[in-house]
């Protein structure tokens, strides 16, 4: 299995030892040793996967990376995160999403409370088995724990990912900024309950109805 490891917080190095990982197109910065690059079509998933995230809006562009050496990744300056999945299963914005170990399992599932994140729909990607992956965010994540005596309002547009036995809930008719007197446009943000972790970046996302 391939070895993740940070080189500050907005680099990802992975050492190979003949093994792949699947990354996010276009983020290698570096490599040395023996590599091969190829571009895999839906996210990995073959025509199935190509044509359920065309309808669902989910774009991931990846590539398999496989070889002898060490590998570099990095997007547009963007922190990055190390997520440990021991045979359970992470939910992440396919835009956040930067590599993963080839023997993770990645999909689309359907969430049905996104509606309002631009080019996201009602789905998002799942990472799911035994490895690592690495997450990114606009600005040092936050991991936010969810319990069941204490749930989670969180503003669609700084979602990241979240793992663990949780449900969501989509709420329409507030905002953060309708507190502040800033509100505008669409207003909804997403409640979790159960217990889990959920990741948040400090920046927002342009949505449907502007920022939230």
């Amino acid at each position: 299995m391939a070895t993740f490891r940070l080189q500050g917080s907005k680099v990802l190095a992975v050492s190979m030892t003949g093994d792949a990982v699947k990354a996010k197109n276009g983020s290698m910065v570096a490599y040395d040793g023996q590599m091969a690059f190829k571009k895999m079509s839906g996210g990995g998933e073959g025509l199935r996967g190509m044509v359920t995230r065309r309808l669902t809006g989910e774009q991931m562009e990846v590539m398999e990376v496989r070889g002898q050496g060490t590998c570099w990744f990095a997007d547009r300056a963007s922190e990055i995160n190390l997520v440990g999945l021991h045979g359970d299963k992470l939910w992440v914005e396919a835009s956040n999403l930067l590599c993963t170990d080839a023997g993770l399992r990645t999909g689309t599932t359907f969430t049905g409370l996104r509606g309002g994140a631009t080019g996201n729909g009602l789905f998002t990607t799942t990472v799911e088995g035994t490895g690592q992956a690495a997450i990114m965010s606009d600005g040092p994540a936050v991991v936010l724990r969810v319990t069941p005596q204490y749930p989670l309002q969180v503003d669609p547009g700084a979602y990241i990912a979240h793992q663990g036995n949780l449900q969501q809930h989509f709420q329409s008719g507030v905002t953060f900024r309708t507190f502040t007197g800033e509100g505008g446009g669409e207003a909804f943000q997403i409640r979790f309950e159960g217990d889990g972790l959920v990741y948040v970046q400090p920046s927002e996302r342009n949505t449907v109805g502007g920022d939230v």
